[in-house]
């Protein structure tokens, strides 16, 4: 099976450098819906596994819509182009329960206490018109220290992640802060804009007083 999927992601691979694909040393292939194609600062390229059943044309949205020099409204085109491929049709989801932590003692009243800072928050900044989403507790995110998951077939806001290390570490202000970091990004699904650090997100985070980025050394604990 592994040797199959290294198949499949080579061949997307050579397809996709033939339509102009540049600045990426390695493709993987997966099945998750959340985020059909990615770039990492690695010049890691991820994305959907159904992508190798696509027509030229579908790859070659893929490629213009990561050419980050590319106008705005045509990356935009080439966005829903590639979003409009069905690539469940042609590679389901596992059918395995995603992986999910288990729970630990005191998460019930952490995620109480968050629910009701998200709740005050949205109230404060954006008239309450966000609207409610799940906050999940995550021990993996070594840098990150929250992160919004979005469907991006319906770009609609699926939830909070909150790093356990931040929560942990640091004082509650700033785990407020970061909730309100990824509140911005959450009136930027619901707005139909995209979900970047662009110019978009950096006038509203000012606007309700948050930082750019939301990243920090974590470390380890205990």
């Amino acid at each position: 099976m592994t040797a199959t999927l290294g198949r499949v992601a080579d061949s997307l691979a050579d397809r996709l450098r033939l339509l102009g694909l540049r600045g990426v040393d390695r493709v993987l292939t997966h099945t998750n819906r959340t985020v059909m194609v990615s770039l990492s600062a690695r010049r890691v390229l991820r994305l959907h596994r159904g992508y190798a059943y696509a027509s030229d044309r579908v790859l070659h949205a893929i490629v213009r819509f990561l050419n980050p020099r590319l106008p705005r409204a045509l990356r935009r085109a080439a966005e829903r182009e590639l979003l409009a491929f069905p690539v469940e049709q042609h590679a389901p989801a596992a059918t395995r329960e995603v992986y999910r932590e288990r729970p630990r003692p005191g998460d019930l009243l952490l995620l109480h206490r968050l629910s009701q800072v998200h709740e005050r928050l949205n109230t404060e900044f954006f008239g309450g018109k966000l609207c409610s989403l799940p906050i999940r507790l995550s021990g993996r995110m070594r840098t990150r220290l929250g992160e919004l998951s979005v469907d991006m077939q319906s770009g609609r806001p699926l939830e909070i992640a909150l790093s356990r290390r931040h929560i942990g570490r640091h004082p509650w202000s700033e785990v407020e802060h970061t909730v309100l970091h990824e509140m911005v990004h959450q009136w930027q699904a619901e707005s139909g804009a995209r979900v970047d650090h662009g110019t978009i997100f950096r006038r509203k985070a000012r606007e309700v007083g948050v930082l750019p980025a939301a990243k920090r050394a974590l470390g380890r604990i205990s």
